[in-house]
């Protein structure tokens, strides 16, 4: 565990204890007063992205460090979006879902300063590992409420503006899905430029397509056999985030990939 005594940890630590309180607050039914928490935990985190994105001289996203603060940042506006406007709540879990993410950032890994390697000096590299980044948040929130769903007594209904949770989870998806295949597709055409092939065949590229894959056999399935079978759409779901986080933790640090083409992610 690595804490750190810098203006960078302070603002991650404040975030982080932001999101805790607010999550606190909404528990205990200060729906209002957590959502104004929760605000100032995005508040603090945009001010801890900018700090780093001056530090560094570059946008934030190279390594992991710099991932989960990035992704810990995106929670609360896509909170936010998600219930004004597609009605699709869950802003309890979303504050929790933020300290987790906050939390690799703030013990785990290192925030020392890296220069860009040659092959991230693109002008893809934003666009592509942005899209990459809320993807992964928006399938987060799409298994947070397959979560519920599973948890849920049958035939169970939120109530309100809010559609049920298995909806919530196909919204979640469908809302997921084009933002992470448009990251897939700028990630071939950076691959093209930078290494001279669409596809290398690469760990990081492999898991990021089983990722894809299993969300498109969700869509296939949920088609197919929702109706009868509703409780497998949300586990198709959360399998899907147990595929990004493989792809997101375990190809980029596990030392069976480190000749990976994308090894200095880690």
């Amino acid at each position: 565990m690595e804490i750190k005594y810098t203006p960078q940890g302070y603002l991650i630590y404040s975030g982080l204890a932001a999101y805790l309180l607010a999550f606190a607050s909404m528990m205990l039914r200060g729906v209002r007063l957590g959502r104004v928490v929760f605000f100032a935990g995005f508040a603090i985190m945009v001010a801890a992205f900018s700090y780093r994105w001056y530090h560094v001289r570059h946008v934030p996203m190279q390594n992991l460090f710099e991932v989960f603060l990035t992704l810990g940042m995106i929670i609360y506006p896509l909170s936010w979006f998600c219930r004004r406007f597609i009605g699709v709540g869950g802003e309890i879990a979303d504050t929790l879902i933020g300290a987790i993410l906050l939390f690799p950032a703030g013990f785990i890994f290192s925030a020392e300063p890296l220069k860009l390697p040659p092959a991230l000096q693109s002008w893809l590299f934003a666009p592509h590992v942005a899209a990459y980044m809320l993807s992964y948040v928006i399938m987060a929130k799409a298994a947070a409420q397959a979560g519920y769903h599973l948890l849920s007594r049958p035939n169970s209904d939120v109530g309100g503006e809010l559609v049920s949770y298995e909806q919530a989870g196909y919204r979640m998806v469908c809302l997921g899905f084009p933002v992470m295949t448009i990251g897939l597709f700028l990630g071939s055409w950076w691959g093209k430029l930078a290494w001279g092939d669409y596809w290398g065949w690469d760990p990081k590229e492999m898991w990021s397509l089983a990722s894809w894959l299993v969300y498109v056999g969700y869509f296939h399935f949920r088609y197919m056999f929702g109706k009868k079978h509703a409780r497998g759409n949300s586990i198709w779901v959360i399998m899907g985030l147990v595929v990004i986080i493989i792809t997101l933790l375990w190809a980029n640090l596990s030392s069976i990939f480190s000749d990976g083409l994308h090894s200095y992610a880690s």
